[in-house]
């Protein structure tokens, strides 16, 4: 992995301290969105990667409307498959939408909707390089996947989407199959986790057990399989009673595992 750090390129402080987080559910693929030049990708250009590092930066802490900190991604991969440090592991990025940034780290690919659309197979192996990086040092999950299965917008791009849809291989080869969630052993005749992450908009039996049991607990909630905010600000509180990591509203093995396991007070 050639790592490229925040120092090394040239960043600015952010305008305030960056928010810690222990880790997500995984890793959000991001493009620029706009034109990236295609002579980008020659093997003498990667000295003017550094510049373009500066350039997103002073944009992103430019924008009124989003009123970012800092760059927004947690890392961004250059043509010539160098991993640039963006907000890096164990800071809340965001990139990835309004209630989302807590749930995935964000790595963006230095290619846009013209000009450079295509990742090359350098990008695509240091995309790898990046979520390998930010799952051994930020605890990122398993999940890959592309900007737009959380948000409504093209990001990012269809030729990167391919290769998320295609399990994010590394070039010449495929990626290592995703490790199993394995939950937290459960209490005598609890339910075992349903093997998918409950959250808003969720719905169904898995749901409403999950309600019913922590209604047992003594929660005002209603038990009708259907995840809204109601449901939403109960694990939140359960998370936080608990010490739960990620405190982030969805239910996931550890979670799941507490309304049974964890004590009563």
């Amino acid at each position: 992995m050639q790592l490229i750090t925040r120092d090394q390129w040239g960043a600015h402080p952010p305008k305030s301290p960056f928010t810690q987080i222990s880790g997500t559910q995984g890793v959000k693929i991001h493009y620029e969105g706009t034109s990236v030049p295609s002579s980008l990708a020659n093997p003498d250009q990667h000295g003017q990667c550094a510049a373009r590092m500066r350039d997103l930066q002073a944009s992103h802490q430019a924008n009124e409307k989003e009123k970012y900190i800092d760059l927004a991604y947690s890392a961004v991969v250059c043509p010539h498959g160098a991993v640039f440090e963006g907000r890096g592991p164990g800071h809340l990025q965001a990139a990835n939408g309004p209630g989302l940034n807590s749930q995935h780290y964000s790595v963006c690919a230095m290619v846009g909707d013209s000009g450079l659309t295509e990742p090359t197979a350098a990008q695509l192996g240091g995309l790898r390089d990046a979520i390998e990086w930010l799952r051994a040092t930020g605890g990122a999950g398993v999940e890959i996947k592309g900007h737009r299965d959380g948000y409504a917008t093209s990001c990012p791009g269809e030729p990167l989407y391919r290769w998320v849809q295609s399990g994010a291989p590394r070039p010449g080869g495929s990626s290592p199959a995703p490790a199993p969630v394995t939950p937290p052993p459960a209490a005598s005749g609890a339910p075992a986790w349903p093997g998918r992450y409950l959250r808003n908009g969720s719905s169904g039996s898995d749901v409403r057990t999950w309600q019913q049991r922590m209604a047992q607990r003594g929660w005002a909630i209603s038990a009708d399989g259907a995840f809204g905010p109601q449901t939403e600000r109960v694990v939140r509180a359960f998370q936080a009673e608990k010490h739960l990591q990620p405190v982030d509203g969805v239910i996931g093995p550890v979670t799941w595992a507490a309304a049974w396991t964890a004590p009563i007070t």
